[in-house]
């Protein structure tokens, strides 16, 4: 894919490396690479990231995005259409992070709406993923807001950076409930323009 997903708060940019600078900076914004449940990089890390997310592109295996706030223009964060099983028509919506001063806003809602309805209606996937750490409470919430149903929880999935085991929630959203969802995220994004 070479062009944007656009909204009315976020566009989303294919992710290059001319993002780094901007992610850099972005990452600061709540030291989000502190957070024990979760893996996002370091400052020093992001061009690794970015790079290691262009390969998976590559690879066919997905398509990474910088998140612009369209109101400020600043890069607030990045997302990932991600682990794409295209003979199952299977993708996953992760690599998700933000700045701290744009989380519990419309972003992650807009970001969602917009990757959701290019997975479904683009891509032409029957199921979308979502995983999370067991113990990253908010994440968990803003899955299950979208819409998302629990499949359930792959124990000791994985081994953190610092040594930790991760135990993985996954949540789904399928293409038959599909319309709903982007029902209901339409009127969540109509509150937030309204309010």
């Amino acid at each position: 894919m070479d062009g944007t997903l656009s909204g009315e708060y976020v566009i989303l940019e294919p992710l290059t490396l001319d993002h780094v600078a901007a992610l850099t900076i972005a990452v600061t914004d709540g030291e989000l690479w502190n957070l024990w449940y979760t893996s996002i990089p370091a400052p020093d890390e992001m061009k690794d990231y970015i790079l290691d997310s262009m390969a998976a592109e590559q690879r066919g295996e997905g398509l990474a995005f910088a998140v612009r706030h369209r109101e400020s223009g600043t890069i607030v964060g990045c997302t990932r259409l991600c682990h794409w099983d295209q003979p199952n028509r299977h993708i996953e919506i992760g690599y998700t992070w933000y700045s701290k001063s744009v989380q519990r806003t419309a972003v992650n809602t807009e970001c969602k709406l917009l990757l959701l309805t290019y997975a479904f209606e683009t891509l032409d996937v029957i199921a979308v993923e979502f995983r999370t750490h067991f113990n990253n409470e908010a994440s968990r919430q803003a899955i299950m807001r979208l819409g998302a149903k629990q499949d359930g929880i792959l124990r000791n999935h994985r081994i953190l950076k610092d040594g930790t085991v991760r135990d993985t929630v996954v949540y789904s959203i399928i293409d038959g409930e599909w319309p709903e969802v982007k029902d209901n995220l339409k009127q969540m994004m109509s509150e937030y323009l309204e309010g």
